[in-house]
């Protein structure tokens, strides 16, 4: 946020202090969203009241919603600006039950690991994967995490329960142009497309308490019909 002007983001532009810092353009997220758009689509849910009381370390704005700089400090200079002392899963426990995750289909491997699924790993490098794709990989593809998810040199996913197998990292503009496929801008807004390509987050929605539940209630043809043509 260093090279950012005051003005971007304060109402009082190169007059902020203390008392109506507060007052911003727009609410976090829509400001946060203009560097951070695919961190946001797929991170900890945020602009909400949460239903308990959070550690001192972690603020909420003046509405007592829990925002990006509730685990973020704008102006900081920590390693990703983030607050406190505290990193990866325990950073999750200090406002989580351990049971919360417990929950999921994984036991909140893959969140804990991350406030954001953020990839870094390369083992599927030889395939043109997005970035998410390579983080729920990184977990289903060869730990042993349930379900297991195998990728062939096709890049074509094959699920360990036997449902539809799938093409992924596929340019989705290139495949429209092949036909039967809907528009991209006919899309439905769940259907994310990183880099304009089809990934595990497509169809998978990571960050729910049903961890990696797909993005339409029905599955099976309802699923297909986000994309495919009828």
């Amino acid at each position: 946020m260093a090279d950012e002007r005051c003005g971007s983001c304060h109402l009082a532009e190169s007059g902020v202090t203390p008392a109506n810092a507060s007052k911003l353009m727009a609410s976090q997220e829509l400001l946060c969203a203009r560097c951070h758009a695919d961190a946001l689509k797929m991170s900890h849910p945020s602009g909400f009241v949460p239903g308990r009381a959070l550690p001192a370390a972690y603020p909420l704005d003046w509405k007592g919603e829990l925002t990006c700089s509730s685990c973020h400090e704008p102006h900081g200079v920590s390693p990703g600006l983030l607050r406190g002392d505290k990193r990866n899963k325990d950073m999750c426990l200090a406002c989580h039950d351990i049971n919360f995750f417990y929950q999921m289909k994984d036991s909140g491997v893959s969140i804990l690991q991350s406030g954001h699924l953020n990839a870094t790993r390369a083992e599927l490098s030889s395939i043109d994967l997005d970035p998410y794709s390579l983080e729920c990989m990184a977990c289903h593809g060869n730990s042993g995490e349930s379900p297991q998810v195998a990728i062939g040199s096709n890049a074509v996913i094959r699920h360990s329960s036997g449902s539809a197998n799938h093409p992924i990292g596929r340019n989705y503009a290139d495949a429209f142009a092949t036909g039967g496929y809907r528009a991209q801008n006919m899309l439905s807004k769940n259907v994310w497309l990183p880099d304009g390509k089809i990934s595990c987050v497509s169809c998978h929605d990571g960050y729910n308490k049903k961890h990696g539940k797909v993005i339409v209630p029905s599955r099976g043809a309802g699923l297909c019909y986000e994309c495919h043509d009828k």
